[in-house]
């Protein structure tokens, strides 16, 4: 549906839907076994794992259920406009339980009128194609279990979901009229690129020499943690502690700056932020950074490479003499497995929507970085994509007001043309200034100055 070309009566139609009848107390059923995935389990989509049961609110009628071997949630609202919203959730690591969860502005939807979708995925791990393939299957399954199809389909989702709703908007350009990743990967490879780039730079500033495994092995995670070991603490780095940074140290977080974005404020308080949090498992014991080496999911195919990028530590004309012995030391490795160009773990994302993409991300966030956005910026290069830059640390830490707001602007883009404002995400100077990021942020967070 191309922006602008919908009738101002279609924009203010709306379905009435009958109230939903009173729902009896929900009682949650055991774990199901997928009937696609042997030795996974699909929790009761009718509840969440904590025992939380999914009812109705605002009168909504709810649906839930198992399909080829995914749960899903539906709701839709009494005063339904005929629009969907396709939610995809973010990694959830490599365990034996799938489910299905709300999304964040689930309230908000339901107060603009728009019904939503969700999906648990067949598979946990970081899989993003069969993520597209089950959050697509949502369109035709909301027209056959509500008795209506949605006239117009918008797709959103967060971290890995935002990866997901990047390919989705791709793979399947005729299904969706806009699109809201929220702290997404929108670089595919790229970010396994930078965990890569995070850790053998730190090695290289400490002066402790590490390889790359070939596959995932318990000797090789030893060997890393006693490497990590050193490697902290000639940085001044002490997992669960603020760090107190050598001069390598502070070498390695200018480099990591670059590396995730450029000069930014707030950028000190948010690497300290994450090198006070430990990691995933099986590294929870270190610094958050050290456990994403050598990537998500224990893979034994490496995405990642290295061979010619040029790490910077300043941001002078020309590489400094510690520039240069950084980039003659650093580890370099070359990826075995490039960015698959269909549905597979790790799809490329070619940047190439057809409809209005608006995407929030928060400047401090070094997990998934900003610099996805830049990236997705770069190869799109479209005035299809609008990208705003929230000011906090972590990752995917939004105020509901800031996801109501750019929920509402990119359903106003969609829908009437009147495009969204974003901030200037790849202008280096505007990105170091010191205001950046305080158009569209609306609290202030620990670590950054508050906006004028």
């Amino acid at each position: 549906m191309a922006a602008g070309s919908v009738a101002l009566a279609a924009l203010l139609a709306v379905t009435m839907l009958p109230a939903a009848p009173a729902a009896p107390p929900v009682v949650c059923d055991a774990p199901t076994p997928s009937a696609t995935r042997p030795g996974l389990l699909i929790a009761d989509p009718d509840c969440d794992p904590d025992g939380t049961p999914f009812t109705p609110i605002r009168g909504s009628a709810v649906h839930t259920g198992i399909e080829q071997g995914a749960a899903y949630r539906i709701e839709v609202p009494r005063r339904w406009n005929g629009r969907l919203v396709i939610f995809a959730h973010g990694y959830r690591g490599d365990g034996r339980l799938l489910f299905v969860s709300n999304p964040r502005l689930r309230e908000h939807y339901l107060d603009r009128g728009y019904a939503w979708a969700a999906s648990s995925y067949q598979l946990n791990g970081y899989e993003v194609g069969q993520g597209v393939r089950d959050s697509h299957a949502l369109v035709p399954l909301f027209r056959r279990v509500t008795g209506t199809a949605a006239r117009s389909v918008l797709m959103t989702g967060e971290s890995m979901g935002g990866h997901v709703t990047a390919v989705a908007i791709e793979e399947f350009p005729r299904t969706f009229d806009g699109a809201m990743p929220v702290c997404g990967v929108l670089g595919d490879v790229a970010l396994f690129d930078y965990f890569l780039d995070a850790n053998v730079t730190a090695a290289a500033l400490a002066g402790v020499p590490i390889g790359f495994p070939d596959a995932p092995s318990d000797a090789f995670d030893r060997e890393w943690r006693a490497q990590v070991t050193e490697i902290s603490a000639r940085l001044g780095l002490n997992a669960g502690a603020p760090p107190s940074l050598t001069p390598a140290g502070r070498a390695w977080s200018d480099v990591v700056e670059r590396r995730t974005g450029g000069d930014r404020a707030g950028f000190d308080a948010s690497f300290a932020y994450w090198n006070t949090a430990t990691s995933l498992e099986p590294f929870a014991d270190l610094p958050f950074l050290f456990g994403l080496y050598p990537g998500l999911s224990g893979r034994a195919d490496n995405v990642a490479g290295n061979r010619h990028t040029v790490y910077r530590i300043t941001d002078a004309p020309h590489p400094t003499p510690a520039e240069r012995r950084l980039n003659a030391d650093v580890l370099r490795v070359s990826p075995t497995l490039p960015a698959d160009p269909g549905l597979g773990s790790i799809p490329r994302v070619d940047g190439r929507p057809r409809v209005p993409v608006l995407s929030l991300h928060t400047t401090g966030d070094l997990f998934v970085p900003f610099s996805m956005e830049q990236i997705y910026a770069r190869r799109a290069a479209t005035p299809l994509f609008v990208s705003r830059a929230i000011r906090a640390p972590g990752h995917c830490d939004f105020t509901l007001d800031e996801l109501r707001t750019a929920f509402d602007d990119l359903t106003r883009w969609t829908y009437t043309g009147h495009r969204a404002p974003g901030d200037p995400i790849l202008d280096r100077r505007a990105v170091a200034a010191p205001t950046f990021g305080c158009r569209f942020t609306t609290e202030t967070r620990p670590g950054f100055p508050a906006c004028p």
